[in-house]
C-alpha cells in the first residue's frame, strides 16, 4: 500500500508564493503518475497537475499553467506543487493523490491513494 501525506500550506497574501509537498510511502507498481487536486468550499474538485514519475512527463490543469509547477524528487518519493503569482480564488484544500491513472490525467477515479489535504488561504 502506499500513503502520500501533503504539507506547505499555509496563507499568504495575494501575488505570493507557496510551495506544497507530497511525500508517498510505501511501494507499489500502480504508483505511476501523482497529481495535486483542489477543492474550495462549494465547488467541484479540480485537477491541477500531474506528474509521470518513470519520464518525468507533467501535466497541467490550462487555468494554471502559467503559475503553478509540479516537479519531483524521485529519490525522496516526493513531489512538489510550486505555485506563483496567487490569487484570492486559489483558496482551497489542496490534495496530492498516486495511482495508475485513467483515460485522462484529470480523472480523479484513476488515482487510488489520496492524502488529507493541506490548506491554502489566500488573502487579499
Amino acid at each position: 500500500a502506499v500513503e502520500v501525506v501533503e504539507s506547505g500550506g499555509g496563507s499568504v497574501q495575494a501575488g505570493g508564493s507557496l510551495r506544497l509537498t507530497c511525500v508517498a510511502s510505501g511501494s507499489s507498481i500502480y504508483r505511476r503518475y501523482t497529481a495535486w487536486f483542489r477543492q474550495a468550499p462549494g465547488r467541484e474538485r479540480e485537477a491541477l497537475a500531474s506528474i509521470y514519475h518513470e519520464a518525468g512527463s507533467t501535466y497541467y490543469n490550462d487555468s494554471v499553467k502559467d503559475r503553478f509547477t509540479i516537479s519531483q524528487d524521485n529519490a525522496k518519493n516526493t513531489v512538489y506543487l510550486q505555485m506563483s503569482s496567487l490569487k484570492t480564488e486559489d483558496s482551497a484544500m489542496y490534495y496530492c493523490a498516486a495511482g495508475p491513472v485513467s483515460a485522462y490525467w484529470y480523472d480523479p477515479s484513476g488515482y487510488l491513494w489520496w492524502g488529507q489535504g493541506t490548506l491554502v488561504t489566500i488573502s487579499s
